[in-house]
């Protein structure tokens, strides 16, 4: 019986993951290019492009344009099934919602975040920080950077008067995101901020959105972990 060969793709996405589980390629390493990839495996370059592209799928690996792809960062990752808009969860509740517009402006970016957000280390991002009360009573910190190639009007809107994922949605509308979820001690300026002890643990999440034409944003979201929680429904 033919032994049936393993796919070349495969053999590249094999050896990288092998690398990285060793300990060789840690978080935010480089990885070799398609050229260099596709030299060392003797594949053309669309078999190396490939393999990227199924790990970068698969969370394990960031790509970054301009700039290359790197080792993604090793977080437990909740697949949270609806991306939805804090206002509206509120309002599902029968409770009213408002916002506290804390900052807007233009940041330079650091290497990492330019990683995260798919723009060169030279370029700008834009930085907005929303308070958001639920009763009265501040619910969630979100910190957010905005690519601002892709949203160049993100610093003219006014957050307390629509949130910035109601405002995101509208102008580069959401195709893929990924979340990481953990609990967190807050720094003494958030706790003071969300109006809690700084020995209250938090959830935070951090959540990348794409639309069609690259990554929208990277959001921080922080709330006390006695006021919010986070759940998903499952339909089979």
């Amino acid at each position: 019986m033919a032994q049936v060969k393993t796919a070349k793709f495969t053999i590249i996405k094999d050896h990288i993951c092998k690398m990285i589980e060793s300990g060789e390629w840690v978080q935010h390493s480089k990885v070799p290019s398609e050229n260099v990839l596709a030299e060392q495996f003797s594949v053309s370059r669309m078999t190396a492009r490939r393999a990227l592209q199924e790990l970068t799928e698969q969370g394990l690996l960031v790509r970054s344009q301009g700039a290359g792809t790197f080792v993604a960062t090793f977080k437990s990752q909740s697949s949270l099934l609806e991306i939805r808009n804090i206002a509206d969860e509120i309002h599902d509740r029968g409770h009213q919602h408002h916002a506290l517009q804390l900052e807007l402006i233009s940041v330079d970016v650091n290497n990492e975040l330019a990683i995260l957000l798919g723009v060169k280390e030279s370029e700008k991002v834009y930085y907005s920080e929303v308070l958001h009360f639920e009763n009265n009573e501040p619910i969630q910190l979100e910190q957010r950077y905005v690519n601002s190639t892709l949203v160049p009007e993100y610093l003219q809107q006014n957050f307390a008067q629509i949130t910035p994922h109601e405002y995101l949605s509208s102008e580069a509308p959401l195709t893929e995101a990924t979340n990481e979820v953990e609990a967190i001690l807050a720094n003494s300026e958030t706790c003071l901020q969300l109006n809690i002890e700084s020995s209250t643990p938090c959830l935070q999440v951090k959540r990348r959105t794409w639309s069609s034409k690259g990554v929208v944003s990277l959001a921080i979201l922080t709330a006390p972990g006695n006021k919010y929680r986070l759940g998903s429904h499952l339909t089979f």
